[in-house]
């Protein structure tokens, strides 16, 4: 099944959408908005997923979908906790600036709360008052839970993953050093988050452990209209999403709604750090990591992070060439 959100009011209306993507419907007798179905998802589940498969047969009970006029599924959520399950990311980081990581980074996994209040659609453009700040892309997987009790298993986690998205985590790469240098974490370096325009149901993603998200199809990075990344979310992974649930539970219920993200995909190339698509690689999901290979390699960064009027789209594409997801397709502009 695959939902999303056109725009209007503040939480968007609901639409099952085809899993072409070429046709949409609403659904107001079962829900206005996806929030309000994951509220009762046992219920509005089933009934979403008939309309889904009598829209798949006969595609012209919807009307065309267009991504331009979708919010982020979720356009604004009560819970965002995005993750670290790719520890090589943050271990080229660290090794960039001449650090270890702790041993507890491969054991006991990062995550931050992000601000969750206002998401940009989709095809938003990313509005930044100060190119200097670093303007960052992060291509990431993300998952919606329902309710979630404190203290979930490993194993009862995966059956709480109802529907899965891409991410784009937009990062100000030079406002985050001085941040942390607090001892308080991101603030000014996260701003708003965007989604792609569907969610789906794990079945859809042709992956081999759907409940657990466990993807093995690449994930599609272009930057200004050059493939920038194509790394695959199966790969290197040190932490599943069974896992990013179960961490952030230990303290503390999930509401239905929760979004989880798995921090920028990243893997290595024979065993070291990542290479460009031009070189052999997969490339990278974000441009920081590139800048810290370059620094390893030749001692300093060369890639520059976006400046205004820079595009990145972020999608991932079945074994027949189709959008799962839809594609993230942003423009950076000055606010």
């Amino acid at each position: 099944m695959k939902v999303a959100s056109l725009k209007g009011g503040r939480d968007g209306r609901l639409v099952v959408v085809s899993k072409d993507l070429t046709t949409a419907i609403e659904v107001p007798e079962i829900s206005t908005t996806l929030q309000a179905a994951l509220d009762d998802w046992d219920n509005s589940a089933p009934l979403l997923q008939a309309q889904y498969e009598r829209l798949c047969s006969n595609p012209g009970t919807g009307k065309p979908f267009i991504p331009e006029q979708c919010e982020s599924p979720l356009p604004r959520a009560y819970h965002w906790v995005d993750g670290s399950a790719y520890v090589n990311h943050v271990e080229l980081v660290r090794k960039a600036r001449g650090a270890e990581i702790p041993a507890s980074f491969w054991t006991d996994p990062l995550v931050y709360q992000g601000g969750s209040d206002t998401f940009y659609g989709p095809h938003d453009p990313i509005q930044v008052p100060d190119e200097s700040w670093g303007i960052d892309m992060e291509a990431e997987i993300a998952v919606i839970t329902d309710d979630v009790p404190m203290g979930t298993s490993c194993d009862a986690a995966a059956d709480h993953i109802k529907l899965i998205m891409l991410v784009n985590d937009v990062s100000l790469r030079n406002l985050i050093p001085p941040e942390l240098a607090k001892g308080f974490g991101f603030y000014h370096g996260k701003p708003s988050t965007a989604f792609s325009p569907v969610a789906v149901t794990p079945d859809e993603t042709e992956s081999s452990g759907a409940a657990e998200a466990d993807i093995s199809l690449p994930l599609l990075v272009r930057l200004n209209g050059e493939d920038f990344g194509k790394a695959r979310p199966d790969i290197d992974r040190t932490f599943g999403f069974p896992e990013l649930i179960t961490h952030t539970t230990k303290s503390r219920h999930l509401a239905a709604g929760t979004i989880v993200g798995s921090g920028t995909v990243s893997n290595k190339f024979k065993g070291g750090p990542g290479k460009e698509i031009s070189a052999g690689g997969v490339g990278y999901s974000c441009i920081a990591e590139l800048r810290c290979v370059e620094t390893i390699e030749k001692g300093a960064p060369s890639t520059n992070f976006m400046q205004f009027g820079d595009r990145v789209e972020i999608e991932m594409l079945d074994n027949d060439g189709q959008s799962i997801f839809g594609c993230i397709d942003q423009i950076v502009e000055k606010y």
